[in-house]
């Protein structure tokens, strides 16, 4: 039988670098757990990077966590010539015997059990969170984020004090962090909590099923669909003749631009500067800037007061609508003929009130036969203005986007005004 060469065991995984892997695989042989799969570190030291590297012989990554594949591991120790009967015999041989009872077991079960608690308990009061606290997906990324029931513990308590304060108003992240957990920096992007919030926050108020494809950008969305500000200048809203009652500040930037004719992006931080006052009226509500632009083309100064949303509501889309609806306006709302666009209008169905703008089952049906539309694809949605359209739009199939009933929209326009 070939020996151990305990040498180069004891330098390859007794180290410092290397403790913290070792205990993690300790705690899995303690729970009786195959040394299998993969095994995550969070917030790995450079050190310990640099000991994953030389162990398997390519980088890590450079993530906020370290995925070690155990089986290549295991494989690695074997040909390696560091313990031939492998990984487990390996840990064994440098930190001893590891007992392994059912006492063990069921006490580190019901530790992990306490840690996830109050995720549980926020789902009995909070029901549109309720799927995704008792989600098993949820409950392995508090582990694999943690580590330990201890730390775990201490990230469910602060996960619900964040997530009891969402969908916010336009709060500023660091300002919600401090008012969840004391710390300012608790919510950045390379802390635990940051990633299991933007897991809630997707599976919860994220209506759509694209996201932005830069890691910056679909943080910045998804904290701006639960109303979390990344930064009060990245939130916008395009319009189109919306005009603030005069002498407020918001008249001096859209006076000037409805006098013309012309689009303005209006920022959450000129909408936060002081209450938005508009005048009543008839204002129109479009998903797609495609439509904006066409409307600034052919009616210029006289189109009526329209809004996009430009698909995934902004915090300042959102601000803007509900500031319009208070001044008595009367908002007429049309998107995509897709599940998608179906997601969108609930969510802003659920903040302001708003009648179809030949968004219906009736508008459907001419749209589909009119227009060469597309395949409707992805999990089907419920028109909650119209139990017809989603019925309808799964028996046909079809997908209709807003740029191909254009025409009929920019005729509302310009026999409204």
């Amino acid at each position: 039988m070939t020996e151990p060469d305990v040498e180069r065991l004891r330098r390859q995984l007794g180290g410092a670098d290397t403790e913290r892997l070792v205990q993690r695989l300790r705690q899995r042989m303690a729970r009786g757990q195959p040394l299998t799969g993969t095994l995550s570190l969070s917030q790995p030291t450079p050190a310990e990077r640099l000991a994953v590297q030389r162990l398997l012989g390519r980088r890590p990554g450079r993530g906020t966590s370290v995925t070690i594949s155990l089986d290549d591991l295991d494989q690695v120790v074997r040909r390696s010539g560091m313990h031939p009967d492998g990984l487990a015999a390996a840990v064994e041989r440098l930190t001893g015997p590891v007992p392994v009872s059912a006492e063990i077991r069921a006490a580190e079960a019901a530790a992990w059990r306490t840690a996830a608690a109050p995720l549980e308990r926020l789902g009995r009061y909070r029901t549109e969170l309720a799927d995704w606290c008792a989600d098993r997906g949820t409950g392995t990324l508090l582990r694999r984020l943690s580590g330990t029931p201890a730390v775990a513990g201490r990230l469910a308590e602060d996960l619900v004090e964040v997530l009891a304060s969402l969908p916010a108003d336009g709060v500023p992240l660091a300002r919600l962090a401090v008012r969840a957990t004391g710390d300012a920096h608790a919510l950045d992007s390379d802390r635990p909590l940051a990633t299991l919030v933007l897991s809630a926050v997707r599976a919860v108020w994220w209506p759509g099923d694209d996201e932005p494809t830069s890691p910056a950008e679909r943080r910045r969305a998804l904290w701006d669909s639960a109303g979390v500000l990344v930064d009060e200048l990245s939130s916008t809203v395009l319009v189109l003749n919306v005009t603030a009652i005069p002498g407020s500040r918001l008249h001096a930037f859209t006076a000037p631009a409805a006098m013309t004719g012309e689009p303005l992006v209006l920022t959450l931080r000129q909408l936060g500067r002081e209450r938005p006052s508009f005048p009543a009226g008839d204002v129109h509500v479009c998903e797609n800037p495609t439509v904006l632009a066409a409307a600034a083309d052919r009616l210029g100064p006289a189109c009526p007061p329209l809004v996009c949303v430009n698909g995934q509501p902004s915090t300042a889309a959102l601000r803007l609508l509900a500031a319009l609806a208070a001044g008595g306006a009367q908002l007429s709302y049309h998107g995509d003929f897709d599940w998608g666009g179906l997601r969108i209008a609930n969510l802003l169905r659920s903040r302001v009130p708003w009648q179809p703008w030949r968004y219906d089952a009736a508008a459907y049906r001419v749209a589909v036969a009119d227009a060469t539309p597309g395949t409707l694809t992805g999990q089907p949605v419920e028109a909650g203005w119209d139990a017809d359209l989603t019925r309808l739009m799964r028996g046909h199939g079809a997908r209709v986007e807003e740029e191909l009933v254009l025409d009929a929209l920019l005729a509302d326009l310009a026999g409204s005004r």
